[in-house]
């Protein structure tokens, strides 16, 4: 048998961890139905959507529910993937040798075990179609499908002419997809960006679907939809597509997810048969998860007097660090304490950190000589900035975070780590810079894990100390950060013809919600479809709890000088480097006093997310 025969033997059968077997091809819903129609997916997101990040995605679902959830890989470069070992085994991980067999016979490892990480998609950027193939025939054997991605619309897609830079070149859409549909075993799929027009994007997506798509990925906002200019998918642009293309086609929903409640909403409004999440579900990987009962929320989900409520940040980092121990350092986790309740005892919170942090470093063969960060802070528990910034070269080695020497070849699971902290613990650390300094330090090296072992002590003190001064002050200590931490609300403004706000900025500002007010009407800032304050309000929940992130609409970013009053963006036609003006106008003021506001609270290094 040669070797393509060989892989295309295996991608049949062994893709939904089946017998051994040739198993034929499906496509479309029949493929969609035998994977179990998942309702719900982790978006591919360059070193973000890593296997410990699916897993903990997945364990807040009921073990009955965790097929609902498919995962994709984060984006490979399709012609390093098929030209380059390192390259490979520096990213995707499905096999390895298990010294225990009498023969050395490799096992299904992390990416893609038919046990724990399916379904699973593999996403590739390409422009080559011979390329693309090849590359694929390496992961085939160990995903569901192979998906090419149409949407990525960063500088570097462009430079490299893939993602959504190449829309407009829609004959090697063509043939990347349809090469792919012939020469593999498996399904192919496809992540698309709307176009300018509901026809110019069914046309486009006749065409993916022409070449052999068995599913159609389609986030609703235009490629030049990014960075501060992000603002509000279009959902009517995908269900002007569900109307318009075969009943039997599969449509993934992607854009505007913040909350559970918003997968439903998408559903109902686009007509798709599941919603991918990527920002939404990296501040809030419990995204998917259910709500427990009231009365049965445990010890990981906190609910407040309101009855409003979320999965708390110790809790989830938590799990994180245990599939990190379990998967990637084939070690069991340390033992820990349950996590705190209010009204159980409270002195280990006011121990030393090194007493707490010792065992547990000790345990996995660590360093334990100093804590992470500062120890002393300020009354209101900032750190001692002076002190702070002339121990900080210092406090950058490894005697201070306890890291040994670099690892030339890290898990791709650990380079996703300091991202995902960042993302997942947003708020918390808006307010507790001494973990973001912590958070910011940490670095790929032997006894990583023992360091983060050591910032999950420190969240889980803080967030303990939060909830006895929410008991304390029943609620009020939560009830009072709007005015500080979150927003301060505008006073109510008067639109006219001539207010200066721009009449090409979104008309949404929530979820399923769009049109602008009368002229002359008075424009309260939480009606305002020009300002975030509403769905900031709606979203906000205590800093212990894990919650989205809400970027400012274009109009805000425009206010507090994130875009500038006339900025070049690329023309239309594509990559051919032609430039056209785009003016901005200044927002009202109430616009601009939220967007004041929210600057205030974003004061921490930001991640870019490149995603299909």
């Amino acid at each position: 048998m040669s070797t393509t025969a060989a892989v295309t033997s295996m991608a049949g059968s062994e893709s939904n961890g089946a017998s051994p077997g040739f198993k034929p091809k499906l496509h479309g819903r029949a493929f969609y139905e035998s994977i179990g129609s998942p309702k719900f997916v982790v978006a591919p997101m360059v070193d973000q959507s890593e296997f410990a990040w699916r897993m903990l995605t997945r364990s807040f679902m009921p073990e009955s529910q965790r097929s609902t959830v498919l995962g994709y890989t984060p984006m490979f470069h399709a012609r390093l993937f098929g030209e380059n070992p390192s390259y490979r085994d520096s990213h995707f991980q499905p096999m390895r040798k298990d010294p225990t067999s009498p023969d050395d016979q490799p096992t299904p490892w992390l990416d893609g075990n038919p046990a724990i990480d399916r379904p699973l998609f593999v996403q590739f950027c390409a422009n080559d179609p011979s390329a693309l193939l090849e590359a694929a025939k390496h992961v085939a054997p160990y995903c569901d499908a192979v998906d090419l991605n149409l949407g990525c619309p960063q500088g570097i897609a462009r430079k490299g002419h893939y993602g959504a830079f190449l829309q407009e070149d829609q004959e090697l859409i063509h043939k990347l997809i349809r090469q792919l549909h012939d020469g593999l075993s498996i399904p192919v799929t496809a992540k698309i960006r709307i176009l300018d027009t509901p026809e110019a994007t069914l046309a486009y997506a006749r065409n993916v679907l022409d070449a052999g798509a068995s599913i159609l990925t389609v986030h609703g906002r235009r490629r030049e939809q990014k960075g501060h200019l992000t603002g509000v998918a279009d959902w009517s642009a995908i269900r002007h597509l569900r109307e318009n293309l075969p009943p039997e086609t599969v449509i993934f929903a992607n854009g505007n997810i913040l909350q559970r409640g918003d997968l439903e909403r998408c559903l109902e409004a686009t007509g798709a048969d599941a919603v991918m999440s990527a920002e939404g579900n990296l501040s809030d990987p419990t995204l998917f998860a259910p709500e427990p009962p009231v009365g049965e929320e445990g010890r990981e989900y906190w609910r407040g007097r309101d009855g409003l409520g979320g999965f708390r940040v110790d809790a989830v980092m938590r799990r994180y660090l245990d599939i990190l121990h379990r998967y990637v350092e084939d070690k069991e986790p340390p033992a820990r304490r349950p996590l705190f309740i209010v009204g159980e005892d409270e002195t280990w919170i006011s121990q030393p950190l090194e007493t707490q942090a010792a065992p547990q470093a000790a345990s996995q063969g660590g360093e334990t000589e100093e804590a992470p960060v500062d120890a002393e802070e300020d009354e209101d528990g900032q750190p001692a900035r002076k002190k702070r910034r002339k121990n900080h070269k210092k406090k950058m080695g490894a005697t201070e975070t306890g890291i040994g020497k670099k690892d030339k070849n890290p898990s791709p699971n650990y380079i996703a780590v300091k991202a995902h902290l960042f993302h997942m613990l947003r708020h918390f650390i808006t307010k507790h810079t001494d973990v973001r300094d912590a958070v910011a330090r940490s670095r790929l090296g032997e006894g990583h894990i023992n360091y983060l072992e050591r910032i999950l002590d420190m969240v889980e003190r803080k967030v303990a100390q939060g909830m006895i001064e929410y008991e304390r002050t029943e609620g009020r200590s939560f009830e009072d950060e709007p005015l500080t931490r979150i927003a301060i609300k505008p006073q109510p403004q008067v639109e006219t013809k001539d207010s200066g706000v721009d009449s090409t900025a979104p008309a949404e500002a929530a979820n399923g919600q769009s049109g602008k007010p009368a002229a002359g009407h008075a424009v309260d800032p939480e009606d305002d479809p020009e300002s975030s304050f509403a769905t900031v309000k709606k979203c906000r929940r205590p800093w212990w709890v894990v919650q989205p992130i809400v970027r400012p609409l274009p109009l805000e970013a425009a206010a507090k000088g994130a875009v500038t009053m006339k900025k070049t963006k690329e023309n239309k036609a594509g990559s051919n480097g032609k430039q056209e003006d785009v003016t901005r106008k200044r927002p009202h003021p109430a616009t601009e006093s939220t967007v004041e506001a929210l600057d205030k609270e974003t004061t921490f290094p930001t991640s870019d997310l490149v995603s299909g």
